[in-house]
């Protein structure tokens, strides 16, 4: 399975039909999570009255919620005749697979359970999923109820391929559609074996010493971002400058996730393409965030998503990631001779090895140890551990994001 996403041109019509849907998803999502809430609740009762689980009534499914409502339809909801039956039904399906998550953290035993919540206006619009007759060309796409909408970038969709689901979303203004296609995603097979160390001063380091640049968006502006989010809390709520100032703040932080994804997609595609085994660090990027002192800093490189794309469109190629675990000491040990330093401050960006005396810098020999780690797992086994890596290929993913046409502009980003 693969997932495009692009920008919506659409008129005020269509506009006011594509808010109609999300309104109509997001209503039966609510109204199904308390049909779910009392269920449980009913069910709770009668089995602390001694019933046995087999008499106890049964939580309804989203076919049996979808049922419900479409009985509902002609006397409580009649607006909902108005949009496509797949937008309440899709929205049902998706508080399914929420509660089915939920309870996979719970016998997992993790600190964040994620029970599901209502979903409110004010946290944004929203999106909703279409399925059926979906029909896609170069300039326009087809979708049930709401006809022929046009694409901003022309000629990205794939005209030939299956489509399976397509889901408009709202952000900052803009509305956006992901197609679900099901294909196989294929590119070419790099040759190299490099390995990458990310950071904060660079966004990632390559052995051969090809440095990707950090861009930095919230930084640089966050001067911006400040002014504006001291002008929202000035504004009266529910006035009419309040909102137009909160929409300025959502377009400047929707800017700052573009610029940060734009440089993520090209950098994991220009190391996708170029490598066949790649070596890269297992960070525990949740535990580094407890340092105040680098959590900002921490967050606007996006680590977690560089490694996400890096990983799918590797193994696009049917190439291998090799990770290191996180006790690697991929910055402490020296690439020539193997000698391990007892300590090494992040402050210190370049060292003196005592068992060579090579200079080294500390992302390139970062890199270079990673390499060295991928290219001897690589010739062992695949799949077997040695020098603290783990070897992970990764054959056929779920639905994933096609990195970005750049000459197209932002207005075809990935997810964010």
């Amino acid at each position: 399975m693969k997932a495009y996403r692009t920008e919506l041109d659409l008129n005020n019509k269509q506009r006011t039909a594509c808010l109609r849907h999300a309104g109509a998803a997001r209503f039966t999502y609510n109204w199904g999570l308390q049909r779910k809430r009392m269920a449980w609740e009913g069910r709770k009762s009668v089995l602390d009255a001694g019933v046995p689980k087999e008499d106890a009534p049964n939580v309804p499914t989203a076919i049996d919620l979808h049922r419900e409502l479409n009985t509902l339809k002609k006397t409580d909801f009649p607006w909902m005749y108005e949009v496509s039956k797949c937008a309440p039904q899709e929205a049902l399906r998706n508080l399914d697979k929420a509660f089915e998550g939920f309870f996979r953290r719970c016998k997992q035993g993790e600190a964040k359970k994620g029970y599901p919540k209502f979903k409110s206006r004010k946290q944004g619009i929203g999106s909703f999923a279409l399925t059926g007759t979906i029909h896609v060309s170069e300039r326009t796409i087809q979708l049930p109820r709401l006809g022929v909408l046009r694409l901003k970038e022309h000629g990205y969709f794939p005209t030939t391929a299956r489509i399976t689901r397509a889901t408009v979303s709202e952000r900052a203004g803009r509305w956006f559609v992901s197609i679900l296609t099901d294909e196989e995603p294929v590119r070419k097979k790099g040759t190299e074996v490099l390995g990458v160390d990310v950071g904060i001063a660079h966004l990632a380091v390559l052995s051969d010493g090809t440095v990707f640049e950090n861009p930095m968006a919230l930084k640089i502006a966050q001067d911006r971002v400040r002014r504006l989010q001291k002008s929202v809390s000035r504004k009266v709520k529910g006035s009419k400058n309040r909102k137009k100032v909160v929409q300025r703040l959502a377009r400047q932080h929707y800017r700052v996730a573009c610029v940060r994804s734009n440089a993520i997609h090209q950098a994991t595609s220009a190391i996708s393409k170029r490598a066949a085994v790649v070596g890269i660090e297992t960070l525990n990027v949740r535990g580094m965030l407890k340092n105040h002192c680098l959590a900002g800093a921490l967050s606007d490189a996006g680590m977690s998503e560089f490694l996400r794309q890096l990983e799918y469109k590797v193994g696009w190629s049917g190439g291998v990631v090799a990770k290191a675990d996180r006790f690697y000491p991929s910055s402490k040990l020296c690439s020539d001779c193997g000698y391990e330093m007892e300590d090494l401050p992040l402050s210190v960006r370049e060292w003196d090895c005592p068992g060579c005396g090579s200079v080294h810098d500390r992302d390139i020999n970062a890199a270079m140890n990673l390499q060295n780690m991928a290219a001897s797992s690589a010739v062992t086994a695949c799949g077997e551990d040695r020098s603290g890596a783990q070897m992970r290929k990764r054959v056929k993913r779920t639905s994933v994001k096609q990195e970005i046409n750049t000459e197209r502009g932002m207005s075809s980003l990935g997810s964010v």
